[in-house]
């Protein structure tokens, strides 16, 4: 019948669980000082500053319970019913171990069986009243967790010592039990050993196990197993020895004269435990078995706000602005002008990107155009008078003038020579001549043909074979000579301009495999 009580009670107390509201919070807060004591104050504020990785422990509320339910003396004789009231102060070491000191009153009954009542073994009904005082080591099972919050339901165990104050009676009689007893004719205890019926045992081990369910962050329920086994072998009122045995030879304890016989009694505490937590909740969080030690960790793995994060740099492989995860075209040359994808723009539409096109902004009209973006519209006579005029030097900003040489002369070749004559070489050292004594001064090799793909590449030999002689032969620096062919105008010249234009010195041919079709003619032409 005690079992099933304490089945359904256990039954009551799970659906009671599920019914209990679903924590929020984590249960407190690592930037709070007001819960971390005084002597913890140096690691919360190493810890503040990120000199020290792990946060102070915080103050936590203690826990007093209140406890109701069965009691029995296991021992010799039956177990009949019985009582236990307790009540309890624990206190967090951490999150897993805490400390508890209990105390408790019970009443305990139990009988014979028939046979042990028999004239032969004579054994009597008892009531054991006993006081019991002690302390436990508490162990919370799961407040640890990798995968949920705080925990709702608390599962322990505990083990400790304590002390009895034990009054037992048989048949209504009090009743004080030594190793070894006097017995009068009628079975009855002599009147010397009726005047005291309170037994200390002591120490006494205990343990226990327990299961709490959380009903808020004040109140919890549980139902607790505690044992508690003494050094003492007369809470039943019997050592196993019959009652009617007389002083001067007691009858031997043997199987056909008792049931059972035990060399030491323990008792059993069934209870159902209000727990109440106590303290000032402003300054102290919740006991530490109802709190998970790994909320912080996973609180800034989730939300960082206490670590110290590093600058996040996206990188980016062309320099373009454009990080690599979105850039569509991730290799373009550097300083190329690209959209929000990273993709180089073509802002006329004329199939020459703008990094390529000389003419960025062609009209259509002028479509198609050469392969560096330049459309085939004449330029207008105005626009050749001030481009020539720039390039001559003649506007110039106030206080930014530079060297610009003038009364350059033209290299005239022959039919489809691409080689210079011996007059030609004398024009370039007169040149060269005026370049060294002008060493900021620069000059433009202008080459024209630009009616078929054979022209530009002649015009573009023709402006290589010049810049070549003055480099190679004359030492002058490439970085002074600008680098132009297939402009439109006479196909057979090279101008040579000052210039304070910044250009490529270095072009690569246009059409390679055209190179060197037009046959060369001897330098005496």
């Amino acid at each position: 019948m005690a079992i099933k009580k304490i089945t359904l009670l256990a039954f009551t107390l799970l659906s009671l669980k599920d019914a209990v509201f679903a924590q929020t919070d984590w249960g407190w807060d690592w930037k709070d000082s007001s819960k971390v004591a005084v002597k913890d104050k140096p690691q919360f504020n190493q810890f503040l500053n990120n000199q020290f990785p792990y946060p102070a422990k915080p103050n936590s509320q203690a826990e007093l319970a209140f406890g109701l339910g069965y009691a029995s003396v296991i021992g010799d004789l039956n177990s009949g019913l019985g009582g236990v009231l307790s009540v309890s102060y624990r206190k967090a070491l951490g999150h897993n171990f805490s400390y508890r000191y209990n105390f408790s009153t019970s009443i305990a009954t139990g009988k014979p069986s028939d046979y042990q009542a028999s004239a032969t073994i004579g054994a009597k009904k008892y009531t054991n009243y006993a006081q019991s005082l002690g302390a436990d080591l508490v162990f919370a099972i799961n407040p640890a967790s990798y995968y949920r919050g705080n925990p709702k339901t608390s599962f322990y165990a505990f083990a400790g010592m304590s002390i009895q104050g034990v009054s037992v009676t048989k048949d209504g009689k009090s009743f004080r039990g030594y190793n070894n007893f006097l017995y009068s004719g009628d079975g009855l205890i002599t009147e010397g050993f009726n005047k005291t019926s309170f037994v200390v045992s002591a120490p006494a081990l205990n343990g226990g196990v327990g299961v709490a369910f959380k009903i808020n962050d004040k109140i919890n329920l549980g139902l607790e197993q505690r044992f508690i086994y003494t050094q003492n072998d007369f809470f039943d009122g019997s050592n196993g020895t019959p009652d009617n045995a007389s002083a001067a030879g007691a009858v031997p304890r043997t199987s056909s004269q008792i049931l059972k016989i035990r060399d030491r009694d323990y008792f059993s505490f069934t209870s159902v435990k209000l727990n109440i937590n106590i303290g000032d909740a402003s300054k102290k969080v919740q006991p530490l078995w109802w709190i998970n030690p790994n909320n912080f960790v996973y609180s800034e793995l989730n939300t960082p706000k206490h670590m110290k994060l590093p600058k996040v740099v996206l990188p980016d492989a062309d320099k373009d602005g454009v990080t690599d995860q979105f850039d569509l075209q991730p290799n373009t040359p550097a300083g190329a002008p690209v959209d929000s994808h990273g993709v180089a723009k073509d802002t006329d539409g004329d199939g020459v990107l703008d990094y390529k096109d000389k003419e960025p902004l062609t009209s259509q009209k002028c479509f198609p155009v050469n392969n560096d973006g330049i459309g085939t519209c004449p330029e207008s006579a105005c626009c050749k008078e001030i481009k020539d005029l720039l390039a001559s030097g003649a506007f110039v900003k106030q206080g930014d003038k530079k060297e610009v040489l003038t009364n350059l002369p033209t290299i005239q070749f022959k039919n489809k020579a691409n080689s210079l004559t011996k007059q030609d070489e004398e024009l370039l050292s007169s040149i060269a001549k005026k370049l060294n004594e002008n060493p900021d001064a620069k000059i433009k090799l202008i080459g024209y043909g630009a009616s078929s793909k054979a022209a530009q590449q002649l015009s573009w030999e023709r402006v290589n074979a010049i810049k070549k002689h003055l480099v190679e032969k004359l030492g002058i620096s490439e970085n002074r000579i600008i680098f132009t062919y297939g402009l439109e105008g006479d196909a057979n010249t090279v101008d040579i301009q000052g210039t304070t234009e910044e250009g490529p010195s270095t072009v690569p041919a246009p059409h390679p495999n055209l190179k060197g079709a037009a046959k060369a003619t001897s330098k005496k032409r």
